[in-house]
């Protein structure tokens, strides 16, 4: 059975785009998910990226172009200038790892409802009361927005060092356990038919 690392960022746009796909294809061929959510912005600076304020006015500019093109492409919703973007990734991210510890919820779900809150509804996700209707919309109990704080920092900060060891450096980022990696909303075609054979 094939196990993927999903390294994620709450505020990527390109998150958003990639929706609950993953979870598709991950259940399509028995395969399991780690999520990782992990500082985008940190992971830039390690690897040789840059914050999308920090880039070149052409490729400011294309970037926006690009995902006008996906979400319609897709058919989703997308706000190019969320009212809270960028925002603190890490009270959602951890929210993300206490539901992952604690089970009985669809994380696929969860990730998606966070991502959605920020690209398509102008929501905080650093917003309390904003990641607990995400929470309660997975099937998660809200409460998990207020526990193991000390150990989701720990895990965030963890999954930053593994996402560079493991040669990540976008979101979203998919590691599977033969070492195949595929970055991108885009590229999970190719993830599907990898583990096609």
């Amino acid at each position: 059975m094939a196990h993927i690392d999903y390294y994620l960022a709450v505020i990527s746009p390109y998150t958003y785009l990639a929706g609950q796909r993953l979870e598709e294809i991950a259940a399509k061929h028995g395969a399991t998910i780690t999520y990782k959510p992990l500082d985008i912005m940190q992971l830039f600076a390690r690897t040789g990226g840059q914050p999308p304020k920090d880039r070149h006015p052409s490729r400011q500019e294309y970037r926006l172009m690009d995902l006008e093109r996906s979400a319609r492409m897709l058919g989703v919703p997308l706000n190019r200038t969320p009212a809270h973007w960028p925002t603190n990734m890490a009270p959602a991210s951890y929210a993300i790892i206490a539901a992952q510890n604690a089970g009985g919820g669809d994380l696929g779900a969860l990730v998606a409802s966070l991502t959605r809150a920020c690209w398509a509804e102008d929501r905080d996700v650093a917003d309390d009361t904003v990641i607990r209707d995400c929470l309660t919309r997975a099937g998660f109990d809200p409460a998990l927005a207020d526990s193991g704080l000390l150990a989701g920092a720990e895990t965030y900060a963890a999954n930053l060092e593994q996402a560079v060891k493991a040669g990540v450096f976008g979101a979203p980022f998919y590691v599977l356990d033969d070492g195949e990696r595929f970055w991108g909303y885009d590229r999970l075609d190719q993830l599907d038919r990898h583990l096609e054979g």
